[in-house]
């Protein structure tokens, strides 16, 4: 057996290959294939805003996670509030027929205004000088500020130069009278299911013993300025009646101290 050299052998390598066919080459293996040396992966890193500012990369950026859609079409507000010619349809809507108390006389003693030393009511009647208490359709002049062993004048009560002034705070700011000044409410039967207190030109919180006091009769309460309270108890007068609904209010006038 003949036996050739390694030098032999890669003489005849080349020219074997220089002869190989054309049609010998599978036409699926493309022949300009380059082999090269796989690249190692890199990743770039991500910025929260492509082109940040060069005097601020120091500093934390923060966006904000909004989950409702910008309104980026949103309407421009209208230039005219005329909604054109008034309906004749048969359809249109009137308000005034949907008030249920359209039919329903309001009470005599309800309050008609509030002034700086009293009020005015419904039936032309002008109280000044003190506060009023309305239970069962009757109106009562109060002066809650007038104290035990203290006359109408003396200091903290009565009036100071026309306008209303005196004490009906407690050491801890909360509206407190004394017990003498509910007679009425322990008197009547049946008792309101409602009381109304109107504290004066602002809101103030009772105190816990008054509180309870009256709760003890039976009278659950409703605590308001006196505007407010006047105006609450004209709707709930109208609606429920004045046997229902009672008021014990202090003019707006009224000056602490």
């Amino acid at each position: 057996m003949e036996q050739r050299t390694l030098s032999a052998c890669t003489r005849t390598l080349p020219r074997s290959l220089r002869t190989l066919p054309s049609h010998a080459i599978p036409r699926h293996f493309p022949s300009n294939i380059q082999h090269t040396s796989p690249r190692p992966a890199t990743r770039q890193p991500t910025h929260l805003f492509p082109h940040p500012h060069p005097q601020s990369q120091s500093q934390p950026r923060y966006r904000c996670l909004h989950t409702s859609p910008t309104p980026a079409y949103a309407s421009a507000p209208p230039k005219s509030r005329d909604r054109g010619p008034k309906s004749k349809e048969d359809t249109q809507t009137d308000f005034s027929e949907l008030d249920v108390l359209r039919n329903t006389a309001p009470p005599a003693t309800g309050i008609d205004a509030c002034t700086s030393d009293g009020f005015a009511l419904n039936n032309n009647m002008r109280i000044s000088g003190s506060g009023i208490l309305l239970v069962g359709g009757e109106v009562f002049r109060w002066r809650p500020w007038v104290r035990d062993g203290r006359a109408e004048g003396g200091v903290g009560i009565g009036s100071v130069d026309g306008q209303m002034s005196g004490r009906l705070r407690n050491g801890k700011g909360q509206w407190e009278v004394d017990e003498g000044a509910w007679g009425v409410l322990e008197l009547v039967w049946p008792k309101p299911d409602l009381l109304i207190i109107g504290t004066g030109p602002s809101v103030l919180p009772l105190s816990p013993s008054m509180r309870r006091y009256l709760n003890g009769l039976g009278v659950r309460l409703e605590i308001q300025d006196t505007r407010n309270a006047a105006a609450q108890f004209n709707l709930l007068a109208t609606e429920r009646g004045v046997g229902q609904v009672a008021a014990a209010l202090v003019p707006i006038g009224w000056r602490e101290g």
